[in-house]
């Protein structure tokens, strides 16, 4: 198994993350988790890195290599190929910071709209990490992140995918997972948790780990920027939106072979799948 998902890559972050358990873990291993700590970046080139090499070493034990997860970038990624994209520079994105504190993320959205007017335009002006990595690319590359874009990806792997998107038949139900989810988050630890990770890093809440959902809610309840009283409430709708988007790009972008999670036999169905698909 190999996870698909940047959250889990980060150490000790494991309830706000549903990360698989200890048990779980050595009944099952999975590659590509708690690679980083929590004050660490994790790219996308990084992921499809460190994926083909777990592919390599999975299918050179004669096994084959299950993908599993939730985050659609480093999946557009690793099936199309990455744009030629400068790495992350602490010092771009410190300076960058700074200047969110003072002028905040709206008129920094409108500083990029006049250096790259076509990547403003797809952000909205508070979405703090994607306007922080174009004006990061544009002042280390000399160039718009859409005109890099633009410019085409590298080559994608050879390899042959078989895509099963889980996609639940009730949004009702996925709804209602998705508030007993959140609550029992918060019941396990999870402001704990983040207290924990305070005292242990440095943190703050521009960095990536700290913008996961979940974590940025409870960020926000600590730092009094939110009522405690609207915390479960807000996990809930951010945790919504999170999936709206998955499931818009599943259907938009990677166009699976679609299996309904709430099925009874869902687990029959993508063993079926998968058995067609090896022949």
């Amino acid at each position: 198994l190999i996870s698909v998902d940047s959250a889990q890559v980060f150490c000790d972050m494991n309830i706000g993350t549903a990360k698989p358990d200890a048990a779980t873990l050595a009944l099952c291993p999975h590659h590509l988790i708690d690679l980083i700590s929590p004050q660490q970046a994790y790219s996308a080139a990084r992921f499809c890195a460190d994926a083909l090499a777990a592919m390599t070493a999975i299918r050179a034990r004669g096994k084959v290599p299950l993908l599993v997860g939730g985050t659609m970038l480093y999946f557009k990624a690793l099936l199309e190929g990455l744009v030629d994209l400068p790495p992350a520079d602490p010092a771009t994105r410190a300076a960058i910071d700074r200047q969110a504190a003072t002028d905040g993320w709206p008129a920094l959205h409108a500083e990029l709209a006049l250096l790259d007017p076509i990547t403003a335009a797809r952000l909205h002006s508070t979405d703090a990490q994607r306007i922080q990595r174009a004006l990061e690319v544009f002042h280390l590359a000399g160039r718009p992140l859409s005109a890099l874009i633009a410019a085409g990806r590298t080559q994608a792997p050879t390899s042959q995918f078989l895509a099963i998107g889980l996609v639940p038949s009730e949004r009702s139900v996925l709804h209602q997972l998705i508030a007993q989810r959140f609550a029992a988050m918060l019941e396990n630890g999870l402001e704990d948790e983040v207290v924990a990770l305070r005292e242990k890093y440095a943190l703050h809440a521009g960095l990536p780990s700290m913008r996961c959902v979940g974590y940025r809610q409870v960020w926000e309840v600590q730092e009094g920027h939110a009522p405690r009283g609207e915390l479960l409430d807000r996990g809930i709708y951010a945790t919504r939106q999170l999936a709206k988007r998955q499931i818009t790009w599943l259907g938009n972008t990677l166009r699976p072979t679609t299996v309904d999670c709430l099925a009874a036999d869902v687990d029959d169905q993508i063993a079926w799948q998968i058995e067609r698909f090896l022949g």
